[in-house]
């Protein structure tokens, strides 16, 4: 087994979902590991290092929106949703609580691998630093420190929350459309379900507004997509 390949934990109480994903990721290269509970999840979480969870929603005991929870206070690697539960609800709760991308069952292979390679690329790339900073909105982002200042000093967001963020301050009085925000923030070369977007950005909101900044600084774009004030 190559120790350099990244490392996924999947969970799942179904084993014909486990069987078929950890195969399909094995294929192509990764190390894998895989928990049929919650509760086996996290001590596998506490004694290793992974790149990525692929979490199931309905597991007995803990669920795997307590089970993120769980992980995103101890780690800041994407974690991937697969679920049979598909509505926009679903959704919007696995994002809000810091999934990074939600799959619904069925999927096929392909996609699986597209969506685990753009997580995985994002990951990499919020660990290199990209140098000097931003300025806009009196907002000051750090790229290298991964920090974000405001008037009343620092706003706390999360990996994805500070890419978005980035995205609309570099073109700061400009409309991003969703889909440039899908690539600047998530790395994804294909486009799906832009309600991502919108899900982030509300949470973003929130986070600017609780740091004092108006609750416009982000203006919605109707058809387009959103912009930072200058």
């Amino acid at each position: 087994m190559n120790e350099e390949a990244e490392s996924i934990l999947i969970v799942d109480d179904e084993q014909s979902i486990t069987d078929f994903v950890s195969y399909s990721l094995m294929k192509e290269g990764f190390r894998v590991d895989v928990a049929s509970n919650g509760e086996d999840a996290l001590a596998l979480a506490m004694r290793k290092k992974y790149d990525l969870f692929v979490l199931d929603i309905m597991l007995p005991g803990m669920d795997g929106y307590e089970l993120c929870r769980r992980i995103r206070a101890r780690t800041t690697a994407p974690v991937l949703f697969l679920s049979a539960r598909d509505t926009e609800l679903d959704k919007v709760v696995g994002l809000e609580i810091g999934g990074d991308d939600y799959l619904a069952k069925p999927f096929g292979v392909r996609e699986l691998i597209a969506r685990v390679r753009a997580l995985l690329r994002r990951g990499t790339m919020d660990s290199v630093s990209n140098s000097g900073a931003l300025t806009a909105a009196g907002i000051t982002l750090d790229e290298d420190r991964h920090t974000a200042v405001g008037p009343n000093g620092s706003i706390d967001l999360t990996p994805r929350e500070f890419e978005l963020l980035a995205a609309l301050m570099k073109d700061a009085g400009k409309v991003v459309t969703r889909e440039e925000l899908l690539r600047e923030a998530w790395g994804w070369e294909y486009i799906t379900e832009t309600k991502t977007v919108d899900t982030h950005i509300k949470r973003l909101r929130d986070k600017l507004s609780a740091a004092g900044f108006d609750a416009g600084v982000i203006e919605t774009v109707r058809g387009y997509g959103y912009r930072l004030r200058a």
